[in-house]
């Protein structure tokens, strides 16, 4: 299973940016979906989820700014940023959980999203 991101980039503080993630390989089903990005102590904090039935959820951080949104068939996933500010400023990770056997979760490479003036 292979997740990859894109989208990121750099953005003035109150910009937009739109991230994707498609999930490819040999896999049964993908469950839930979700986008983390990295903290200073370099563990990742939790962004959104959006499950396979379209039902989603957000950090404080992330609410009421970004969106996230998925397609079962392609097996793909995006977070629309909207008013974007400094301390948006990070590594944004895709993580899927993945049946192949058995469930798991997946990781992708990772986006870098710089938001500056």
């Amino acid at each position: 299973v292979q997740l990859v991101e894109s989208g990121g980039g750099w953005v003035q503080p109150g910009g937009s940016l739109r991230l994707s993630c498609t999930a490819s390989g040999s896999f049964a089903s993908v469950n839930d979906m979700s986008w983390y990005r990295q903290t200073p102590g370099n563990k990742r904090e939790w962004v959104a989820t959006i499950s396979p039935g379209g039902n989603t959820n957000y950090a404080a951080s992330a609410k009421g700014r970004f969106v996230i949104t998925r397609d079962n068939f392609k097996n793909t996933m995006e977070l629309q940023m909207s008013d974007l500010k400094l301390e948006d400023t990070n590594t944004y990770y895709c993580n899927a959980i993945v049946k192949i056997r058995s469930w798991a979760d997946y990781w992708g490479q990772g986006t870098q999203v710089t938001v500056s003036s």
